[in-house]
């Protein structure tokens, strides 16, 4: 769907937008448990192929290092200009690697993986070379495959680009954020237009198949005329996919975020305004709207992925890719095999202690039970498809729709009034009006967030 035919209708915004999960996974990551080990983690596996269905992996590997901290970071991420640090990082990396490989060893390919942190260009070609041949002798990568990394253009040479695409990666995100030297000042991330221009054009050259630019809105010092000028010049660029983040100021989980002075935000006011604009040049420009936050052009991957009915949304955000078991690799990462969910150490230490021992680094984890199951099928069909068939969901799971979801088409039936939804006999569908506020639609299937009160620990919807 075009930008421009999704209607951004602000008072309804103003209403609906509340705090509420993004829904790259349900139940939630806040929702895990000590409980769940590495034991749980080893049962999953062992079970994954059950039945006659063999699904290829997905890999993601979390690099966390960065050499200078970003102001509005919510990531896992360790700010260091100690090489020796991150050299030793790698180490321990390869030994969860020689244990996670030996557990699939059976059924080792993988057709889709990512790479992120942290700055995984903080490393040089040749350390990312490197470990990339240490997943490749345990993993069996797809020729077909998509493999993308996060690059922050400060932190790369140009001629890096075509190292990095003739060791296998065909996909490629710069971090932008905004062009702003004011707005880079107040997150610290100073990062100029030229630089970022030459190694996106050399990402080009070098034949990746896909190029991604992460913008922010809501930022310190943001306003409509900077950021327009920020969103003209990365259009201009025309990148493949754009994703538009809402930034959430949430001192009090991120630590780096106090570096921000409260006064220095928009106005919830002008953060719509900010996010409306974003929408109309978006659209003007071409750009389908794929969902949450995630812009893309027509011939991009995503978007057919989109009209054909495959799109997915994980723990990486939406997908082109088929329903595949994630495997997690480094500090915090987190795995999806099966009916389960699975996260690695949050702490360095923790991290190292575990494989030490020989032992996988799972801290926590969830199994998913049958109603799991179920509604996270309802939240990936809303958020990827805005549109739930309600026969294709009670002959999956062996329920009758109208009477399981009773008290939730009650709620819906009241966003129906306000045009974010239409409830027909077979069909729950969300309107042009409410595909923005796709999250607070899907918090009404979300059980765990019945009767909760908001604690703090999710941002807004917008």
């Amino acid at each position: 769907m075009n930008a421009t035919m999704v209607e951004c209708v602000p008072e309804l915004i103003r209403r609906f937008d509340r705090p509420g999960p993004r829904y790259t996974s349900y139940p939630t990551a806040d929702r895990f448990v000590d409980a769940f080990g590495a034991d749980a983690y080893r049962a999953a596996i062992a079970r994954r192929n059950t039945g006659g269905v063999q699904r290829p992996l997905s890999l993601y590997v979390h690099l966390p290092f960065c050499r200078d901290v970003c102001f509005y970071c919510a990531c896992n991420r360790i700010v260091t200009r100690d090489g020796a640090r991150a050299v030793r990082y790698l180490d321990y990396l390869a030994r969860e690697i020689e244990l996670q490989g030996a557990l699939f060893s059976d059924d080792p390919r993988v057709g889709e993986m990512h790479w992120g942190g942290g700055t995984p260009t903080y490393y040089d070609v040749a350390a990312l070379q490197a470990l990339w041949n240490t997943l490749a002798a345990r993993f069996q990568f797809a020729a077909d495959g998509e493999y993308s990394i996060e690059v922050d253009p400060r932190s790369v040479e140009t001629d890096s680009i075509a190292a990095l695409r003739a060791i296998g990666f065909n996909r490629v995100s710069f971090g932008v954020q905004d062009f702003d030297p004011d707005v880079q000042r107040a997150v610290n991330r100073r990062q100029s237009e030229e630089r970022t221009l030459e190694v996106i054009e050399a990402a080009r050259r070098a034949g990746f198949s896909s190029i991604n630019v992460d913008l922010m809105y809501g930022l310190p010092r943001q306003t409509l005329a900077s950021f327009k000028r920020t969103l003209e010049r990365v259009i201009a660029i025309r990148p493949d996919r754009i994703a538009l983040y809402n930034y959430a100021h949430l001192p009090h989980l991120f630590k780096p975020q106090r570096g921000i002075a409260a006064t220095d935000l928009p106005t919830p006011e002008a953060k719509l305004e900010l996010f409306a604009l974003a929408v109309e040049l978006l659209g003007a420009a071409g750009y389908e709207y794929i969902g949450m936050d995630h812009f893309a052009l027509p011939g991009d991957a995503l978007a057919v992925a989109q009209r054909q009915g495959r799109l997915r949304r994980g723990f990486q955000g939406y997908t082109a890719s088929a329903d595949r078991d994630l495997v997690g690799l480094g500090l915090s990462a987190i795995s999806s095999v099966g009916a389960s969910y699975s996260q690695n150490c949050r702490a360095l230490d923790d991290y190292y202690l575990r494989l030490d021992r020989g032992e996988l680094p799972v801290m926590r984890g969830l199994e998913l039970k049958p109603d799991d199951l179920l509604r996270r099928a309802v939240i990936q069909d809303l958020m990827c498809h805005f549109t739930v068939s309600k026969k294709a969901i009670s002959v999956t799971y062996l329920i009758d729709f109208d009477g399981y979801f009773a008290p939730e088409l009650e709620q819906l039936r009241e966003l129906e009034k306000f045009g974010l939804v239409t409830l027909e006999p077979g069909w729950v569908s969300v309107t042009s009006t409410g595909r923005f506020l796709v999250r607070r639609i899907c918090m009404v299937f979300d059980r765990y967030l019945a009767g909760a009160p908001d604690d703090g620990r999710y941002s807004r919807v917008i």
